[in-house]
């Protein structure tokens, strides 16, 4: 049998989910899909987690998307296609899910890849490895794809849909798509855990708002967005940690947040 395709551990408020199917390029089969739902779920409840790292075994790809072997033998043997199968097909519980996500991809990325490093708020890459949105080559779809507008150029992100290439991902980072590109893949991870150690020494309440904010005016646009991220910061005004912030600035003290 496979071992675990989705292996997660927390450590000091942050979360590492790793997807382990380096001898299937990282796709994503029935079973990995639905690990990572469950990981999303379990790491929104749990209020000990501050940020989470999403990355994948090392074997030169991040995650080459659907497992397209496994969808031509669930439509064969049953007719039905592979996404009725997955619980969240479109990985809306992550895109929902209220903490920081940091992607660290060791590798190239394409398809479901991509779509994971979209819901992502920070993305750290490798340099000399390639990016792009293939489906239009195997006849699948790319709905999630529309978050992205706000990331790249319009015309840059039209490329990518319309002909399915691959594209350096340093192309992508002049652009501003990745945070950070690095030299190996533990840099990468090394570069990744530093920026979410970084966020987890933020007021928990402040880093859920500010989240918040930033996602909703790119669904609401500015106006809308604006008037959001005020009703979604009245919580962090209002909380003990608002006080204990400046206080702890007056006293020369790292603050002891409560998250509440």
């Amino acid at each position: 049998m496979e071992p675990n395709p989705i292996q997660v551990s927390v450590d000091g408020g942050i979360a590492t989910v790793c997807i382990n199917r380096p001898q299937r390029k990282n796709a994503l089969s029935i079973a990995a899909a639905n690990g990572l739902t469950d990981s999303w779920e379990r790491i929104e409840a749990d209020d000990t987690v501050r940020v989470a790292i999403l990355t994948s075994a090392d074997c030169g790809v991040f995650s080459a998307g659907l497992d397209l072997k496994e969808a031509a033998e669930i439509a064969r043997q049953e007719g039905v296609d592979i996404l009725s199968k997955m619980r969240d097909p479109f990985h809306e519980t992550m895109r929902a899910c209220r903490k920081p996500i940091i992607a660290a991809m060791t590798g190239s990325l394409m398809a479901g890849g991509m779509m994971l490093t979209l819901n992502c708020d920070l993305r750290v890459g490798l340099k000399g490895t390639k990016v792009g949105i293939t489906e239009v080559k195997i006849g699948r779809g790319s709905p999630w794809a529309a978050p992205a507008l706000s990331m790249l150029p319009q015309p840059i992100l039209m490329e990518i849909v319309l002909t399915g290439d691959l594209m350096p991902i340093e192309r992508l980072h002049d652009y501003g798509f990745t945070n950070y590109l690095e030299d190996t893949p533990d840099a990468v991870r090394a570069r990744a855990r530093d920026l979410a150690t970084r966020i987890a020494r933020g007021a928990p309440l402040s880093v859920i708002a500010a989240k918040a904010s930033v996602r909703a005016t790119m669904d609401l646009g500015c106006a809308g967005g604006l008037e959001e991220g005020k009703r979604l910061h009245e919580i962090v005004y209002a909380s003990q940690d608002a006080v204990e912030g400046p206080r702890a600035f007056a006293e020369r003290r790292a603050p002891v947040w409560q998250g509440r």
